[in-house]
């Protein structure tokens, strides 16, 4: 049975069920997980959990032991295996990665464009570079999608399409998707905006809130979108999925057809995860972007308010990390940094670029520093998050140069 305990009560062997706070202000990326060592329980006191409930029964309690539970047979996504050692380093495959990801783009404005002027898409080219974007993750995980942090305010529809559909092939290969499956969800989503090539461009680009009616014809972008893609050759209903659900919320408050749980799909489960992540970290015309780390909290609390999946939303954090790529941080000794890749290893020890040495004063080199590997002591650790344009940093000018 489950029963709550305090802090002080956790021993080696019990295995947690829930805790007292966002598991994102602590270093563990799961949201259960067996106790297996006194270093974990610190780490919990020290990000301020202080009750939690554990898989129990009371004479193991009261014994001072504690037997794990079975695990649990009846969740709907199956528990993430630890991330295997990557086919390719980042460093070797980053270049081909960029390459994919400027293709990406470039398929994406072409088929918008095909779309607009009442051509047919040009579904060889968007296989294909499907095809290589899945082919950057399965050789390397992080890669790919360490480059969603490209944005452009002008162009935002393209880099958002090529974004959620990196971050999309991520997630599902996480949750061990098949290559089938992969170039459906991938393709899915570097098409799930195209219904937007038929609203009206005023509406489209409106710098503010929209009116009631203005919405209503935004909300239609949808089902335009389904039915383009629907009428072409070739794609199965699979394909559809992330255009037709990427608005749809669990609780049924989304659109076009207020759908919960029961009726959605895992691609579209997935489909709004990514597209609200990628749509809040961006600037737009009526609002400033996020931070990643902000809205991965954001997306914690959608789904703990039901809007999202919750459980998807704690595979993706595994995904992107605690300090996505691109995050400005600051460290114990009084540096700051931007976040280059992500550790799976050691998720709150990233690589980093230093921006400032311990005085403040910005580099005029940049220098790389693995949080994992240092031997200076005591280790330099990350403090807080902090916003880099308060700071006049643009974390592209350190993460598109090679450092020192």
């Amino acid at each position: 049975m489950r029963k709550r305990i305090s802090i002080d009560q956790l021993k080696i062997g019990m295995k947690i069920e829930k805790i007292d706070r966002s598991w994102l202000a602590t270093p563990f990326l799961r949201n259960r997980f067996t106790i297996t060592s006194s270093e974990q329980i610190a780490q919990l006191q020290a990000s301020g959990v202080r009750q939690l409930d554990v898989e129990t029964d009371d004479a193991c309690l009261d014994a001072g032991s504690f037997t794990p539970a079975k695990a649990e047979t009846s969740l709907p996504i199956a528990p993430t295996p630890e991330p295997a050692p990557p086919a390719i380093p980042f460093a070797e495959e980053l270049p081909a990665a960029k390459q994919t990801y400027a293709a990406a783009k470039s398929v994406v404005q072409h088929a918008m464009e095909d779309v607009r002027m009442g051509r047919a898409l040009n579904m060889e080219a968007v296989s294909e570079v499907v095809g290589s974007m899945a082919d950057s993750i399965l050789r390397n995980h992080d890669a790919l999608t360490s480059l969603t942090r490209l944005k452009s305010f002008d162009e935002y529809t393209f880099f958002h399409s090529v974004n959620t559909s990196a971050l999309a092939l991520s997630v599902g290969k996480h949750l061990g998707y098949e290559r089938e499956p992969l170039l459906q969800l991938g393709t899915g989503m570097l098409l799930h905006d195209i219904g937007k090539t038929l609203i009206p461009i005023e509406i489209l680009n409106k710098p503010g809130r929209y009116e009631a009616h203005e919405f209503e014809i935004m909300k239609q972008h949808v089902m335009r979108g389904a039915e383009i893609l629907s009428s072409t050759t070739g794609l199965t209903d699979m394909f559809l999925k992330p255009a037709l659900e990427h608005h749809e919320r669990v609780d049924g408050t989304g659109y076009p057809h207020h759908r919960s749980k029961i009726d959605l799909s895992q691609f579209g489960l997935i489909a709004a995860i990514v597209d609200i992540y990628d749509a809040v970290t961006s600037d737009r015309c009526y609002h400033k972007g996020k931070t990643p780390h902000d809205t991965l909290q954001f997306l914690y609390q959608l789904g703990a308010q039901g809007h999202v999946d919750g459980r998807l939303v704690q595979q993706f954090v595994q995904v992107v990390g605690v300090y996505p790529v691109g995050s400005c941080v600051s460290l114990s000794t009084g540096e700051t940094a931007i976040v280059k890749q992500f550790n799976h290893q050691a998720p709150i020890r990233p690589l980093v670029v230093l921006v400032t040495d311990e005085a403040g004063c910005r580099r005029a080199t940049p220098l790389d520093l693995d949080l994992a590997t240092q031997r200076r002591r005591p280790e330099q650790t990350i403090l807080s998050i902090l916003d880099p344009a308060v700071l006049g940093i643009d974390p592209r000018t350190y993460l598109d140069k090679e450092a020192a």
